[in-house]
């Protein structure tokens, strides 16, 4: 494991550079970590990332794209419109949690 350092936080990552430790993470860093893969957060953004946090907490994995459109109410298409491309991985990485299980 690694320790990162970004807006003044340090926390561990993996490889791929996920956080390890999801205690570590706070909406500050999670903004930070936005910024550095080109995302500006807004309450739609902070609403889903909130979403994915609690069910974390709740389930201990890190939810899928479906989950997270079937749960959160928020629609995949507006998923992938708020984190372009690769949406579940993003989230992911915005939230402070290990990669989705089934993400390459």
């Amino acid at each position: 494991m690694t320790i990162a350092t970004l807006a003044g936080h340090e926390f561990h990552v993996n490889e791929e550079g996920f956080m390890t430790v999801p205690a570590e993470w706070d909406e500050e860093l999670g903004a930070a970590l936005a910024a550095q893969i080109g995302l500006e957060m807004t309450d739609a953004h902070w609403e889903v990332i909130r979403f994915l946090r609690a069910d974390f907490a709740e389930t201990g994995e890190t939810a899928t794209l479906r989950r997270v459109g079937a749960r959160s109410g928020v629609p995949v298409k507006q998923l992938f419109a708020l984190f372009p491309q690769k949406p579940a991985k993003k989230m992911a990485y915005v939230a402070g949690l290990p990669k989705p299980h089934g993400c390459v």
